[in-house]
């Protein structure tokens, strides 16, 4: 009877199945190893049978593993060395992904910068591709893909709004100019800087950032792409005039009104009117252009940042020999300029709003367009500076210390804009979030 008995418990034992996780869990002492041995040679052994109702009572019991504060499974220290590793590459990636957003967000000023140390650092490469005339590919260059981006529907769209567009483009290349005429009675050594500031005062406005800026901030995008391009087409005949009249009668130059003209159409209306009859003709360019516009902005940016290279490659000498206290007036005097003509558009906006009723519905009243005039009519173009300049043949100064404190005044407007429409951004949040 007894052996009955225990053969129903082996079988009771040999019927137990625990589930794969609880075996795989099951943690068996020194003696419970030896008797499974004993069992699986048919339980010979009498003390085993006086054993074996025990082997229903054994429990499995899982293993405990530590986790490391990254919440990875591990033993002793190599688990928290590969945690550490990780949270480092982890932290690696985020700080790389905030470089890049920094250059991307500042690869123009950086751009330029860059060309100006390169320019500093070795003048050769620079020197030699100033001497074969690279700096007039580089300006058909930017104007080129100016035409390849330029949309007609968003010229059109900009038709609403055209009495702030006129004041902008009145304020741009009439009113701006006649601060040269202050600029120049300032005195500096070497006269060029002053003279630079002067000339760049009589500029169109900027060919891509202000557009760039007008739509961050939420203004009509439209009606800065019309001011920038009207403007910069104006700007071939009324420039030169400004020049003449407002600098050229100071320095006691007369200047070549008619050769910077054709020189301008050339370089400027040509390559623009080219770029955008290609958008026009073909549909594949056009769709191309759409998808990578950002590709073609940064393309354009370095077209730039060769610019202000192949100048300070050419007078290198002559940079050296200047003080950099003169440099940093020089650059002030851009920063006051640009300051200078934000408050001023601004104010004039104000008084047109309280000259047409100050009604909501006016135009003058709705701030995506008066932040696009206010952008768009405070800035003023580098390429074209550059191209009179060299179309000037010394006529006003050497070009290298012409160009150099334009090309600290269109950093710092960048920079000052920049600013600018971050504190719009955050006004207009402020406001969204009282009228929730």
């Amino acid at each position: 009877m007894a052996t009955v008995t225990t053969t129903h418990q082996i079988c009771a034992v040999r019927r137990f199945k625990p589930s794969f996780a609880a075996v795989k869990g099951v943690h068996l002492q020194r003696s419970h190893h030896r008797l499974s041995k004993s069992l699986l040679h048919g339980f010979s052994s009498s003390s085993l049978i006086s054993s074996a109702p025990s082997l229903s009572y054994i429990q499995p019991r899982p293993i405990r593993r530590r986790l490391s504060s990254t919440g990875e499974s591990g033993q002793g220290g190599g688990s928290a060395n590969n945690g550490s590793s990780e949270v480092s590459v982890q932290v690696g990636f985020f700080q790389l992904g905030k470089l890049v957003n920094f250059v991307e967000s500042n690869f123009l000023p950086l751009a330029l910068v860059g060309g100006i140390i390169f320019g500093m650092l070795n003048p050769t490469p620079g020197y030699l591709a100033h001497k074969y005339s690279f700096s007039k590919f580089s300006t058909f260059g930017i104007f080129f893909i100016s035409g390849l981006v330029l949309r007609t529907k968003e010229l059109s769209a900009a038709m609403e709004a055209w009495p702030a567009g006129v004041f902008g483009l009145s304020s741009i290349l009439l009113l701006t100019p006649l601060l040269s005429k202050l600029i120049m009675q300032i005195q500096l050594v070497p006269p060029e800087f002053v003279t630079g500031v002067a000339i760049f005062s009589c500029m169109p406005t900027t060919l891509s950032s202000g557009v760039t800026l007008t739509q961050l901030v939420g203004g009509n995008s439209a009606l800065a792409l019309t001011m920038t391009v009207v403007s910069n087409l104006l700007g071939i005949i009324v420039v030169p005039l400004s020049l003449s009249r407002y600098i050229g009668a100071g320095a006691g130059v007369s200047l070549p009104t008619k050769e910077l003209f054709k020189s301008l159409i050339i370089t400027l209306l040509v390559p623009l009117v080219l770029g955008k009859i290609l958008r026009e003709t073909s549909s594949v360019v056009a769709e191309f252009v759409d998808k990578n516009r950002k590709s073609f902005s940064v393309i354009s940016a370095l077209l730039l940042s060769l610019v202000p290279w192949m100048q300070v490659s050419r007078s290198r000498s002559l940079l050296l020999s200047v003080k950099a206290e003169a440099f940093a007036l020089a650059a002030f005097i851009g920063v006051v300029l640009h300051v200078t003509l934000l408050g001023a558009n601004a104010i004039a906006l104000r008084v047109l709003l309280a000259a047409s009723g100050g009604g909501k519905d006016s135009v003058f009243a709705k701030k995506e367009y008066t932040r696009a005039v206010i952008l768009v009519a405070s800035q003023k173009t580098l390429p074209v500076m550059v191209a009179v300049v060299e179309q000037l043949g010394g006529a006003l100064g050497e070009s290298g210390l012409l160009v150099l404190p334009c090309v600290a005044s269109h950093i710092n407007q960048i920079i000052i804009d920049s600013v600018l429409v971050n504190w719009w951004r955050k006004k207009d949040q402020v406001g969204e979030a009282k009228d929730l």
